[in-house]
């Protein structure tokens, strides 16, 4: 028979360290917010609810938090009004299925919404432990001094209890098994554990790692997994965010390798989340992307170049120094060269944006070349407006297209101009003032110069 499972995200941290007014949880690594993070793993485990415990500063962010998740169940949340400790905090989120009359899983797992490594597939290993015991523990070994709590084994392996750091004798601090925080306790026991738990400690607060000595002292069955010290590495400050941020890009370019993508300098390179490439693309170093980006096989990304929500599809060639907006698909066979920035346009089959051009709210047809310097100008100050070049066009250097306008196919625009009506196609469009050379202006005017 399946049991059911109730998620629990202790979230109310107010992250005093990060200094920020920002809520801890909602700090992003590889563009995503470290509570989502911790969502989406928990969702890959099919629990029947997800039960955040916040406090008044996430609401602002509830919404966005919900519209991240489009699961088939609901995801909710529990308010601590006052942070007493994490057994305070799993009370508060017992306090939510009371209030709403809501059935607690059979299986409860706690996690935490600012130790966003966390795998799936370790906290599938946690939940299978309960087939045989009452809790377990996630545990990591480290020989290295830290602050967290010791895992004390009695002399049969068994886990007897968890000790704070504050609270641990020299004996006890020298202990190498770590808690992590993450437990997974059977349901029906995990109230009453909870009820048990009593603030006389150093920091007179409810630890909920205090439910192993009371499991233990009713004779309930405890248990332990050991995973690496990276996967349970929680924030706290700035430089914690910044350590784990190395930690999933070094996750991300891993996985870019297996996919058959070329790193020419995988540490100068930097992958959103959701990063999509196929196989047989290279990035030269600095490139970074942003949320949402898809590329094809056998793409070419230069050095210095920055893409955001984007598709690139197969054989096209970007950058050096190119930037790659919101809302671009760049065609099979493009090519976008050094300083460009192209935004919300339809680059199609071949085309060309060789130098130094802004291309923003646009088409840009098949085998059409754009020349050096040119831009579209699509705001007026107040309103965008949409610039549609035709195939097989050729636009001149340091060219302004005033948009609306369009342009038809195998249509040129002579160098220097600025465009303000729609050319037809096939026609020659030059908006250029008349130059005049003036006899002897050059020497005359150097001569005055050098008088003065």
């Amino acid at each position: 028979m399946t049991q059911a499972l109730s998620i629990i995200i202790l979230s109310a941290g107010k992250g005093s360290r990060m200094k920020s007014s920002l809520p801890k949880v909602m700090h992003k690594i590889a563009g995503k917010t470290m509570i989502d993070m911790v969502i989406d793993e928990a969702l890959k485990l099919d629990p029947q609810d997800v039960t955040l415990v916040v406090s008044q500063d996430i609401l602002a962010y509830w919404q966005e938090i919900k519209n991240n998740h489009q699961s088939k169940i609901e995801i909710n949340y529990a308010m601590q009004e006052q942070r007493l400790g994490t057994a305070h905090a799993v009370s508060c989120g017992l306090n939510f299925f009371k209030e709403s009359a809501k059935k607690l899983g059979d299986k409860v797992l706690i996690l935490y919404g600012d130790t966003p490594l966390l795998s799936s597939l370790t906290l599938k290993k946690m939940l299978d432990k309960l087939n045989e015991s009452s809790l377990c523990i996630l545990a990591f070994e480290d020989e290295q001094e830290n602050a967290y709590g010791r895992l004390v084994i009695d002399d049969l392996g068994h886990l007897e209890k968890i000790v704070e750091f504050k609270d641990a004798n020299p004996n006890q601090r020298k202990i190498s098994l770590c808690n992590s925080g993450v437990i997974a306790v059977d349901g029906k026991y995990l109230e009453q554990l909870i009820s048990q738990v009593k603030n006389d400690n150093s920091s007179q607060e409810f630890y909920l790692t205090d439910i192993v000595a009371i499991a233990t002292q009713h004779g309930l069955k405890r248990s332990f997994i050991k995973t690496n010290s990276a996967e349970v590495l929680g924030v706290n400050s700035r430089s914690e965010l910044a350590q784990i941020e190395k930690i999933k890009q070094k996750q991300l370019r891993q996985k870019m390798f297996e996919n058959g993508v070329t790193l020419i300098s995988p540490k100068t390179i930097f992958f959103s989340h959701d990063t999509q490439i196929a196989s047989d693309v290279v990035i030269h170093p600095h490139v970074v992307f942003g949320n949402g980006v898809v590329i094809e096989s056998n793409v070419e990304i230069k050095s210095f170049s920055h893409i955001e929500g984007a598709l690139i599809k197969s054989a096209s060639v970007i950058g050096p120094f190119a930037r790659i907006r919101l809302g671009t698909v760049i065609e099979e066979n493009s090519k976008i060269g050094n300083f460009v920035e192209v935004k919300k346009t339809h680059v199609k089959k071949g085309a060309k944006i060789n130098h130094l051009s802004y291309v923003g709210d646009s088409v840009v047809g098949e085998n059409s070349n754009i020349g050096a310097g040119t831009i579209t100008c699509n705001y007026d100050g107040y309103n965008k407006f949409k610039t549609v070049i035709g195939d097989n066009v050729f636009i001149g250097s340091n060219t302004a297209l005033v948009a609306p306008v369009n342009i038809g196919d195998n249509a040129v625009i002579g160098a220097g101009s600025v465009i303000t009506k729609d050319v037809n196609a096939d026609e020659l469009a030059v908006t250029r003032s008349k130059q005049q050379n003036l006899i002897d202006g050059g020497k005359n005017y150097h001569h005055n110069k050098s008088k003065k």
